[in-house]
This record gives C-alpha cells, sequence and structure tokens, in this order.
C-alpha cells in the first residue's frame, strides 16, 4: 500500500460512498472499487461489508482506518520537517451559503491563498442549514456553519463570529401590515416563514415558545436567502440572521420589528470533522481564523 491508497480508503471510511469518493478523489469507480480489493488481498481480511444499499466497516476495516490516519499524519509532518518551507498542495471543499460568501468567507480565503497559493478551492454553496450533513456525508472538508443546539460529538468547531438574528416584516401592503398596525397584535395570526430545519427552525420554534403562539406557518422554506425574498414580497413574517438581511438585495422593502422577547444569535464558525483536523490543508485553513 501506497499514500495515495490510503487517501482513498480514508475518503472512503469517510462517505462509505463508492461514487462519491470517486468524484471527489478525481478516480473512476471500477479504479476504487480495485484499490480497495488490493487492500483487502494486502491485509488478508475483508475491510468493508457491502450490499446494494450500503456500505459499512468491519473491525479490521476500523483498525487500517486508524493505521492509515497515523500513517497520513506522521508523513504529513515528516514532510514539514524535511522541507519546512514548502508550500502545501492539493484541494480544499468548503462548503457555506450564499450570503457567508459574500460576508465571512472573503477575508478568510484571501488570507488563505496568500499563506497558501497551491492550494486549489473548491466552494459549494446552499442552505445553510445543510452545513454539518456536508461535513458529516464527507461532501465537505470544512463548512461555515451556525452551530447547531447539539453538536456531533464527532465535529470539530471554531468559533468565527457571532451574528444576532431579527424579527423581519414587509413594508408593503399585505396581511402582515393590517395585523402589525393593531395596538394589540394578535401574533398568533401573523403568518410565518420558516426554514425546514438547522439551527434557523430551532431559533423561530424556541421564539414561538417563548411567546406562547401556535403560529400560522406560511411556507416552510429552504435557504435564508430564500425566506427573506419571501418576507419583502409581503408572505408573512420571519426570523433572519442580520447578515442575511444586510446582503439582501430587498432589504429595502423590509421592516425590523422589536421581538417582545429575546432572540439568540447564531454563534458562525468552522466546521470540520475532529478526526481531519490534522489534516495539513485543513490544519493550515483552521490557523487562518
Amino acid at each position: 500500500m501506497d499514500i495515495r491508497t490510503l487517501q482513498l480508503y480514508l475518503h472512503l471510511c469517510d462517505s462509505l460512498n463508492f461514487s462519491r469518493t470517486a468524484e471527489q478523489m478525481h478516480i473512476s469507480p471500477s479504479t476504487l472499487s480495485r484499490t480497495l480489493q488490493r487492500l483487502e488481498q494486502e491485509t488478508g481480511t475483508v475491510l468493508m461489508s457491502r450490499d446494494n444499499r450500503s456500505v459499512s466497516l468491519t473491525k479490521a476495516g476500523k483498525e487500517l482506518q486508524q493505521f492509515a490516519r497515523q500513517t497520513l499524519s506522521q508523513w504529513q509532518q515528516l514532510r514539514r520537517q524535511l522541507s519546512p518551507g514548502a508550500q502545501l498542495s492539493g484541494q480544499l471543499n468548503i462548503y457555506c451559503s450564499v450570503t457567508a460568501a459574500y460576508s465571512h468567507l472573503p477575508p478568510l480565503l484571501d488570507r488563505f491563498r496568500h499563506e497558501q497559493p497551491g492550494v486549489e478551492i473548491k466552494l459549494i454553496t446552499g442552505d445553510a442549514a445543510d452545513a454539518v450533513n456536508h461535513i458529516q456525508q464527507g461532501s465537505a472538508d470544512v463548512a461555515i456553519a451556525a452551530k447547531p443546539e447539539k453538536l456531533p460529538d464527532s465535529l470539530h468547531f471554531a468559533v468565527i463570529d457571532t451574528v444576532p438574528l431579527q424579527l423581519l416584516a414587509p413594508q408593503i401592503p399585505c396581511l402582515s401590515r393590517e395585523l402589525l398596525s393593531h395596538s394589540d397584535i394578535d401574533w398568533q395570526q401573523l403568518p410565518f416563514i420558516v426554514p425546514q430545519h438547522g439551527p434557523g427552525w430551532q431559533r423561530c420554534d424556541i421564539w414561538f415558545r417563548q411567546m406562547g403562539i401556535k403560529p400560522t406557518i406560511y411556507a416552510q422554506v429552504t435557504g435564508q436567502e430564500a425566506i427573506t425574498a419571501m418576507v419583502a414580497l409581503g408572505c408573512g413574517l420571519s426570523i433572519i440572521p442580520d447578515a442575511v438581511l444586510a446582503h439582501s438585495p430587498v432589504r429595502e422593502r423590509i421592516e425590523v420589528l422589536n421581538s417582545p422577547v429575546p432572540i439568540e444569535p447564531f454563534v458562525l464558525g468552522c466546521c470540520c470533522k475532529k478526526q481531519r483536523t490534522d489534516d495539513s490543508i485543513i490544519g493550515a485553513f483552521l490557523q487562518v481564523l
């Protein structure tokens, strides 16, 4: 076995998905299968249990996984000792929301590219609520994410910023504006647009419980940017991170309301698997934080 084989094996251990590992490691699925077969021949045992629906590590597979981590870590340390001025090379897969790509990622990438010009950046954007899933599934190396209420033990989280949340309402004439004009606001009748899942939904749910209301849900939407646009169009109210509103092209159509109860801010950070913090490229990115 060689260093490249161990890198492929570790990625497959993380993803447990042949197609995903093959795509992200730039090889064909058949080549990846042959690599695993060769490893199993060299070790004389089955490393992964496979069927049509799932892949799982055997006991021997987990032992080789630990060996591969230690070997690659020692190899990276040796390279740094032998060539202390050498630049890193490879690829870093980063997941973040569109807003984070505007608000927080640029200065981090500027510093990282200055220090590690040989590393290629692959940026993946999507719903911020899915950031942790992308790390757990192995489709991203690091993610800019709001810290969930219960962070999985397998993940490392480095704090970047604290992001306030705002209660937003449309400014245009609509049902929401009519209900808000009453001296005694009936919050339970107001339509709300909420995230489908993730920390954003958790904050909304906490707010509803603190207000003691069973909310009228107009829609459950993927992506804070889309929710902000729906508020601007008069569809309802929502609770949105301040950074999303600040970078929204429709912010002039939105009013920030005084919330009757406090809204806990997001803790924004960089998330990755704990077992990969000793990876030279990931470690270098964490250092620029």
